[in-house]
């Protein structure tokens, strides 16, 4: 597969960038969501099967999209110092996975979660992108979340990697994807 995953100029710990910082972040975002379409399209594409999907806006593209990404999650053993870092973070002794999605899993899924924002906003105008900066504690702080939906913001990109890791915890199948989408748009308001 053709694939050129994406590289975002910031750390990604969200909780941690400065407001200033926190607010870059979305205009590039935004700004490189054409082009990380772009590429997920050629990359569909180009895989044997799937050169026919149109990233239409339909949510019948979930459908063919959810079932290649199946085939594309990838696991990682993790590294030592990542091993370390994440037993500091945690404040009870748990079991911790000693894998983690590649990288270019982790970059599939965002742009796939891209897309999904996509769809869901063609399909329900009301939708609109909001940022969330109040509380340091709310799972999505800082991250580009859809708003509008009854039970709170929606993190497409979180949703979707949460999505790969049932994918390659084989809980969840290809169809899951447009599934989040009809769960979801259920719920918007």
């Amino acid at each position: 597969m053709t694939y050129d995953p994406i590289h975002p100029p910031f750390t990604l710990s969200f909780r941690e960038m400065p407001k200033r910082e926190l607010n870059r972040y979305l205009e590039w975002f935004s700004g490189v969501l054409p082009d990380r379409l772009d590429e997920l399209t050629k990359a569909v594409r180009d895989a044997h099967g799937y050169d026919s999907w149109q990233p239409d806006g339909s949510p019948e593209s979930l459908d063919l999209l959810g079932r290649w990404f199946a085939e594309q999650v990838a696991m990682r053993p993790r590294s030592e110092t990542e091993k370390k870092a994440l037993e500091e973070k945690v404040k009870f002794p748990i079991e911790l996975p000693g894998e983690e999605l590649t990288t270019q899993t982790l970059s599939l899924a965002m742009d796939i979660g891209m897309y999904l924002s996509q769809v869901f906003m063609k399909n329900h105008p009301q939708l609109k992108w909001e940022q969330p900066l109040g509380n340091k504690k709310f799972i999505d702080y800082g991250q580009p979340v859809l708003v509008a939906f009854k039970p709170g913001p929606f993190n497409p990109v979180r949703m979707v990697v949460t999505f790969a890791y049932g994918l390659v915890g084989h809980q969840k199948t290809g169809e899951g994807l447009r599934n989040i989408y009809e769960t979801w748009s259920k719920l918007a308001v």
